[in-house]
């Protein structure tokens, strides 16, 4: 009896100090992203928080497709790409890519349009714009 009861009570106290992030998950959709660099008929960030995912949906205009075509046969019109991505605070920054002395992430800050591009060489950090998007959505599912 005495083990039964404790356990009923070891449950309820995991239960109740379970966090609520954990109960639910979030998925932010930032749409009609334009770019600085480039032309694109599609640009599209979907952050799943959950997954700790971020993929990004994106068609090049002919002209931009056109550019990256004469150096690169494999570039395709239609693309899809994902990487991992971790919270920092308010901000949203994707895996590192690049080699420890160099390398660069992609940063979101939950609700705004910007995403930026976060570039380090030799520990000397930079920050700039690289598209702006028109729209967000915002998801959340209770589990």
């Amino acid at each position: 009896m005495k083990k039964n009861k404790f356990l009923s009570i070891i449950s309820f106290s995991l239960l109740v100090l379970l966090p609520i992030d954990k109960l639910s998950s979030e998925i932010i959709i930032l749409s009609s992203c334009d770019n600085k660099k480039d032309g694109f008929l599609k640009n599209e960030y979907i952050l799943d928080l959950e997954k700790s995912l971020m993929t990004r949906n994106f068609v090049y205009n002919e002209k931009t497709f056109k550019k990256y075509r004469v150096t690169d046969l494999s570039v395709k019109k239609k693309n899809s790409l994902s990487r991992y991505i971790y919270k920092e605070d308010n901000k949203i920054l994707t895996d590192k890519v690049g080699y420890p002395q160099f390398y660069t992430q992609l940063l979101f800050e939950k609700d705004k349009p910007n995403i930026m591009i976060k570039t380090v060489i030799n520990n000397e950090e930079g920050i700039s714009l690289m598209s702006n998007c028109k729209k967000i959505e915002r998801f959340d599912k209770e589990s």
